[in-house]
């Protein structure tokens, strides 16, 4: 491993633990020439997810896009990143768990609401009418209605 630093490729590993549910390791690492201390992770390479969009298209998935999705809609709310994060890393391991190769966004979308509708009613809202493309105010009183008084 290059020294970010320096450049020098000789280094010593300090510490090491794992991360993202054991699915990651994380290392902290001292360059042996210039001291420099940096952080390195580890993780297993899979097949990428390719996510079939509603119009048929197909495109890589993208954890970015996942990850904004959920901060747009608990932009200016009580909702710490790391939370998101947590959301996020969940909602991959699922998709990654129950589908081989190919994720309709439709699953994706379905996951992320069910995880803001437990996590903040204001945040789930706001993603809702951008997923279920709400036409008119009758659709969005009614998945608030849906809010209020669960059947």
């Amino acid at each position: 491993m290059r020294c970010p630093k320096c450049s020098h490729q000789e280094d010593r590993v300090i510490d090491s633990r794992a991360a993202r549910n054991g699915a990651v390791i994380r290392r902290r690492r001292m360059c042996l020439q210039c001291g420099h201390r940096f952080t390195t992770y580890e993780e297993v390479i899979k097949a990428g997810l390719r996510v079939i969009k509603r119009d048929g298209r197909h495109e890589d998935f993208d954890r970015s896009k996942l990850s904004g999705g959920l901060l747009r809609a608990c932009e200016k709310r009580p909702v710490s990143l790391e939370k998101l994060d947590a959301i996020a890393d969940s909602i991959v391991d699922e998709l990654e768990s129950k589908f081989e190769r190919e994720v309709p966004s439709q699953a994706i979308g379905k996951k992320v609401m069910d995880k803001l509708q437990k996590l903040d009613e204001v945040a789930y809202v706001r993603f809702a009418s951008v997923y279920r493309r709400f036409t008119d105010v009758n659709e969005f009183l009614s998945a608030v209605q849906g809010l209020i008084e669960p059947s």
